[in-house]
């Protein structure tokens, strides 16, 4: 069995990549058209796009029957498209996006913290199991080709949502907190109302701002959903909403930071400035503030486009095959 893969894209996933399929016995080359496996993972669609569809991408590179394993938060527009155009080039493409069951963990990207969402072709999901299974802990098949991709922009979007929220709530506590020192006593801290609320609040408290899950996969996660929506004229504001405050912070410096960095946003200045984040940044990206702008937002933005979670497996609860 030719054991032999390429790997294009983001260099912090193309290591755990290496080190997994090295440990599964797997041999890396870094010529496409010597392998046996192409596993790739852009963090945005340009990117992704160009890998596949350049003319020295991977489809025109790709030796017959070579299996392209594409870990990337993508459309299910795309992943159909990919897998069109792989069957008429006899080459068989699974989509595979990486999930992370904790987003703040100082190991976010470890083994068991990995879920891949797999679609596509019943031989050809086949053929990439193993690949998979030496990469993540849980590997749930969705049915056919664009099935797991929609299944992530689905869970990305509930994941966005109770970040932001659980950040929110926080920002709310502390600006009352350091406001109302009338009151005389300390209101502790906000409470969490699921586990990935917990999650990233212990990581806000705890001034745990960095870690192998980025601001910058966020982002590219939460694209590839409103790209999906809009693909079928659908409006999102609440994730929109989201993009723009993980854009401010990637602006500021916080590309690199686990998203519980997004909490420093809310925060003072001087928290920002020992965290790395530089507000001057977004002065000179979004000019000056408009009176009636109180968030420094104009019209003009383009956004550019361990717990128990019940019965769902590896706490990856906001998926199911049912």
């Amino acid at each position: 069995m030719d054991k032999r893969y390429a790997y294009i894209g983001n260099d912090a996933v193309g290591a755990i990549v290496r080190e997994r399929l090295g440990e599964a016995g797997y041999a890396r080359t870094d010529d496409v058209a010597s392998a046996a496996v192409v596993v790739t993972y852009c963090t945005s669609q340009t990117s992704l796009e160009d890998a596949y569809f350049d003319e020295e991408g991977v489809v025109q590179a790709a030796r017959p029957h070579t299996v392209l394993v594409d870990l990337s938060a993508s459309t299910p527009s795309f992943a159909r498209e990919l897998n069109a155009v792989a069957i008429v080039s006899d080459l068989a493409a699974v989509e595979a996006p990486l999930v992370v069951a904790d987003p703040v963990s100082s190991d976010a990207l470890g083994r068991d913290n990995l879920m891949c969402l797999v679609g596509g072709e019943e031989d050809d999901v086949a053929a990439a199991l193993p690949v998979l299974e030496a990469l993540a802990g849980t590997v749930q098949e969705t049915g056919g080709s664009g099935s797991a991709q929609l299944a992530r922009a689905a869970y990305t979007l509930q994941t966005a949502a109770q970040i932001m929220s659980a950040i929110e709530a926080d920002a709310l506590y502390r600006a009352i907190q350091r406001s109302a020192n009338s009151f005389g006593s300390s209101f502790g801290r906000a409470g969490a109302t699921t586990p990935e609320a917990e999650q990233v609040l212990s990581a806000v408290n705890e001034g745990r701002f960095d870690g192998a899950y980025t601001v910058e996969m966020l982002m590219a996660e939460l694209s590839a959903a409103l790209m999906a929506a809009d693909d079928v004229d659908l409006i999102l504001p609440q994730a929109e909403a989201c993009m723009h405050l993980l854009e401010l912070l990637a602006v500021i410096g916080g590309a690199d930071k686990a998203p519980s960095a997004l909490a420093l946003v809310y925060g003072e200045e001087a928290a920002c400035a020992e965290n790395g984040l530089d507000w001057t940044r977004a002065e000179q990206a979004y000019g000056p503030q408009d009176e009636d702008d109180e968030y420094g937002f104009d019209e003009g933005f383009d956004d550019g486009c361990g717990h128990d979670h019940g019965d769902y497996p590896s706490g990856f609860g906001a998926y199911s095959a049912n």
